[in-house]
């Protein structure tokens, strides 16, 4: 161990494990546990210190003495600089391994309930060009690497079009290839950038709040469907109308060209009025024979081909033979429910978002399926007796909350109405693994399947199937 400057450095460290969040970790000689970003369990290195607490450092690698086994070459020139694919230093099979064991070990340490042995996690098909929406921002002053820094060159700082850099809500790395949407994407972003840079349209100052260009999404679906949808922070009709028509000339296959005006403090969308300049105002995806509309606003699973497999894998726990009654609780979309209808009697989707209900409808009626009805309201509040009382007692319960898992009250009320089985679906463990916990009493753990949905980076979805003791 040495002092560098103010921070220390400690040698000669061995990587671990991989640890929360996509960093790896490490033990200094004190015991502490160090956290570090872009290395891999393996690597020995020596490790400055930027940040210190009572029971742990953060730190970086600054000189390798050997390299993992588990690693492999990073494809993108952007690894390391960029927050996305954190993971894309490591071999795949390894990335499945440390996503399974953590998945294991939140269930067993934070749920300590009695497991069945993990059925093997399912990896996915495609490890690069797997999503299906992305959002990039706009900064007039893009984010200098530590390379370019260190170069010593006089770099100008100019417009940027990419990703937040990680921790930093006014940095943007701009971003000249991705790894992570299929085409046109990556030509789609880096033509609006040299179209608004070749028309001296402004970018978006985060700091200030001034600028024209905000953002911009792109959607895509495996049917070919494409939507781009740029959000302006102020309206100039002249320079609007001769951005979109750019994208329209030259990319004349899109099916949705949309815009929005947002001059407030952020750039959510979701209290946004989105414009349809071209086109429909949404895209069309499917699976397995089903079709769902997609809007700016629609929240679909973007991993689709994965999105598949963790559906049949719901679908295979829930054990349906067409008499059931089904609730499929924080439904979205309603692309669970209507997953799994043909094998039910009816499935009833509960949600809080009222625009996701209306596309689960709409999709329904798309569908043409008769058994699926939605209903929109806040979980804790819509799932009680009431409600249960009017559409039925459930025989199987599907359950996929956000990544704060499910409100204490709606636990209570899983377990007062105690289906024959329940259907977890999470995609976050640890708060999975506490909502097992409370339903342990009553309910046995009986399968449980890990499904990677996001390659590259530290997420994992988890598939629990329950039955009443």
């Amino acid at each position: 161990m040495r002092k560098k400057t103010d921070k220390i450095v400690f040698e000669n460290v061995e990587v671990l494990d991989a640890g929360a969040k996509g960093v790896s970790v490490a033990k200094a000689p004190d015991g502490k546990v160090i956290f570090i970003p872009n290395v891999v369990p393996g690597d020995v290195a020596d490790i400055q210190t930027f940040k210190k607490r009572k029971a742990y450092y953060e730190g970086k690698a600054i000189n390798f003495h050997s390299y993992s086994q588990d690693r492999t070459e990073p494809i993108c020139q952007h690894f390391g600089a960029c927050g996305g694919c954190k993971w894309q230093n490591m071999k795949y099979e390894k990335q499945l391994f440390y996503k399974h064991q953590e998945v294991y070990n939140n269930l067993k340490r934070i749920g300590k309930i009695e497991l069945p042995e993990f059925e093997p996690i399912l990896g996915s098909k495609e490890q690069f060009f797997y999503r299906n929406k992305m959002e990039f921002s706009f900064s007039n002053a893009r984010w200098l690497t530590e390379e370019e820094v260190k170069s010593g060159e006089d770099l100008v700082r100019e417009n940027a079009l990419g990703f937040h850099i990680p921790k930093m809500w006014d940095k943007i790395l701009d971003i000249q290839k991705c790894h992570l949407q299929p085409d046109p994407s990556n030509d789609i972003r880096n033509s609006v950038r040299e179209f608004a840079n070749a028309n001296n349209m402004e970018f978006f100052n985060p700091r200030e709040h001034s600028g024209f260009l905000r953002s911009l999404m792109i959607r895509t679906a495996g049917t070919g469907e494409l939507m781009i949808v740029i959000q302006f922070f102020k309206e100039d009709v002249e320079k609007r109308e001769l951005l979109l028509n750019y994208l329209l000339e030259k990319f004349p296959n899109v099916t949705s060209l949309q815009y929005i005006i947002n001059g407030k403090a952020n750039d959510t969308i979701y209290d946004q009025d989105v414009i349809c300049y071209h086109g429909r105002e949404y895209i069309i995806e499917e699976m397995e024979g089903l079709r769902f509309s997609i809007n700016a606003k629609s929240f679909y699973q973007t991993n689709p081909e994965q999105a598949f497999e963790l559906y049949k894998i719901t679908r295979d726990f829930a054990g349906l033979t067409g008499e059931e009654t089904v609730y499929d609780l924080y439904t979205g979309t309603g692309t669970i429910a209507q997953f799994v209808s043909k094998k039910a009697k009816k499935v009833i989707g509960v949600e809080a978002v009222p625009e996701a209900i209306a596309d689960a409808k709409i999709n329904a009626e798309r569908n043409n399926i008769t058994n699926c009805e939605f209903f929109v309201g806040d979980m804790k509040n819509v799932f009680n007796d009431e409600f249960i009382a009017q559409h039925g007692q459930p025989d199987v319960i599907i359950t996929d909350p956000p990544r704060d898992g499910m409100h204490k009250d709606v636990v209570d009320m899983l377990l007062k109405v105690a289906p024959k089985r329940i259907v977890y679906v999470s995609c976050n463990s640890a708060t999975q693994a506490r909502d097992l916990a409370l339903m342990d009493q009553m309910y046995k753990v009986i399968r449980v399947r890990p499904v990677d949905m996001f390659p590259q980076t530290h997420h994992v979805e988890n598939v629990v199937l329950l039955e009443k003791k």
